[in-house]
């Protein structure tokens, strides 16, 4: 049985570490509402982005923007994968980042080899451990990150697509249900599905928006209409896709943190308890020794 130095020593030990989780779960809580009050905000804009970019992908335009039209072979595609950029946050990563796994596996029994854009730490170490073709990559990006930032390495897999070195990009990301549950995510970015669940878990079918039901009038031309507007479309889902992952990941590190607080708590108490045990054993123990001594004389 340890010494009653050494479970004291264990009690101060779990009593600060209770004090940091404590700590972080508050900081969490508070940039949980902040990050939450951003994802909210972008939601509506990207779901009609969604919308209007669905329903161009069925018009009868002039002019098809490359974004709009599927490739008969898919031999290459590209992979943005949003994690964070700091641990201690539960399971949000691990489910993230094996679905990536499972994907990749998928591909590569496909015959398809895949380009990475990897944005966070935690993403983008697992991939390098991975030996996966990172192409491009994002790390410390922050509690509020700018478009300017985010859009730069999106851009590679983007302009990869356009000069036909990739057939398709997808985005896997963790998109926030509630402060306890987090689902991650796969995304077809481009070229635009016919029919799909958007990041906010909404399902886009044909029933939705029917084909052949939607044309436009394009002012100045079709071209220049067409580019602005898939442009800000794919801005707004990586923007939406990193909002998202912030607001989970602030939710789950608050309950991890909880969590570790709570146990450390339980281990503080049954620390407390052989303490008190190993204590009254002492004390019985030379209560005796005296009875005994006394005795003997």
């Amino acid at each position: 049985m340890p010494s009653t130095k050494e479970i004291r020593g264990k009690i101060k030990s779990v009593q600060n570490t209770r004090k940091i989780t404590k700590a972080m779960e508050m900081v969490a809580a508070s940039k949980m509402k902040k990050a939450q009050d951003r994802m909210h905000a972008t939601r509506p804009y990207v779901g009609r982005a969604l919308a209007i970019a669905m329903h161009a992908a069925r018009a009868n335009a002039e002019y098809r923007h490359p974004f709009l039209v599927p490739r008969e072979q898919v031999k290459r595609v590209g992979a943005i994968v949003i994690t964070t950029d700091k641990g201690l946050c539960g399971g949000l990563n691990t489910n993230l980042l094996r679905q990536v796994v499972a994907q990749a596996r998928e591909w590569e029994r496909a015959g398809v080899e895949v380009d990475y854009t990897a944005v966070g730490n935690k993403g983008f170490n697992f991939l390098m451990r991975m030996k996966a073709n990172v192409v491009s990559y994002l790390t410390n990006y922050g509690d509020a990150p700018t478009l300017a930032s985010l859009i730069g390495p999106v851009k590679v897999l983007l302009d990869a697509y356009r000069e036909g070195r990739i057939d398709q990009v997808h985005v896997f990301t963790s998109r926030f249900v509630n402060t306890m549950r987090q689902d991650p995510t796969q995304l077809t970015l481009v070229p635009i599905p016919r029919e799909f669940i958007d990041i906010r878990g909404e399902r886009h079918t044909e029933e939705h928006v029917k084909a052949g039901s939607w044309d436009y009038l394009y002012e100045p031309d079709a071209k220049t209409v067409l580019d602005a507007m898939l442009t800000r479309y794919v801005e707004a889902i990586a923007f939406q896709s990193v909002s998202e992952n912030i607001a989970s990941e602030q939710s789950a590190r608050m309950v991890a943190m909880k969590a570790a607080s709570d146990n450390a708590t339980t281990i503080i108490d049954e620390l407390q308890l052989i303490y008190n045990k190993n204590r009254q054993a002492g004390i019985t123990k030379e209560i005796s020794e005296i009875v005994g001594g006394a005795a003997a004389v």
